[in-house]
């Protein structure tokens, strides 16, 4: 593995960069604010931006680590925040790791997400050398499934009680991978 943190993708329409200090009101305003998001995540909807500003503290502390994978997802037109992706879970003895991404209301749909997801994984096999990506959804969140499949990771079952949402209940969630071999640019 060759882990070089998180740097800069650019996409067609998107550029994926680490967080900044000034970015919380965008992360509170255009997706950590709204409920639908949140709906099937681990997190909560943040009541006010304060949350969102020890969130994003933490979040760039933690970049001082090299195996840390966390975007800002950032649209061209607007040059702000729309939504996140991030590595959520690293099996370095495995060479595998868990994708996690959320994004605003108002960018659904637009294949944005698709876009996003594809460029990372791309980054992570091809520059960091997981051999293995993975990431899972709530049965309740298809959509979330279909971002998944459209960035070419193929659907590998569901798992019983597998997470807990943000009530704190097991949710069953359906589970998607992809490994290096099978990548088509």
């Amino acid at each position: 593995m060759n882990h070089k943190g998180t740097l800069n993708i650019e996409t067609g329409r998107l550029l994926l960069r680490r967080f900044m200090e000034g970015d919380a009101p965008y992360i509170f305003r255009n997706w950590a604010s709204d409920p639908d998001v949140s709906r099937h995540l681990t997190w909560s909807a943040h009541d006010n931006v304060e949350n969102t500003e020890k969130i994003l503290a933490s979040w760039l502390e933690s970049y001082d680590r090299p195996e840390i994978y966390n975007w800002a997802i950032v649209h061209k037109d607007s040059g702000q925040p729309i939504g996140s992706i991030s590595m959520v879970a690293l099996f370095e003895d495995l060479q595998k790791c868990e994708i996690g991404y959320c994004i605003g209301k108002r960018y659904w749909g637009m294949g944005i997400m698709t876009e996003a997801l594809k460029a990372v994984m791309k980054f992570l096999f091809f520059e960091i050398g997981f051999n293995r990506i993975q990431a899972y959804h709530h049965i309740d969140n298809p959509a979330s499934g279909k971002v998944m499949q459209k960035a070419g990771m193929r659907h590998e079952g569901r798992m019983r009680e597998f997470a807990m949402n943000n009530k704190g209940e097991y949710v069953d969630v359906d589970f998607y991978g992809m490994v290096r071999n099978d990548w088509r640019d």
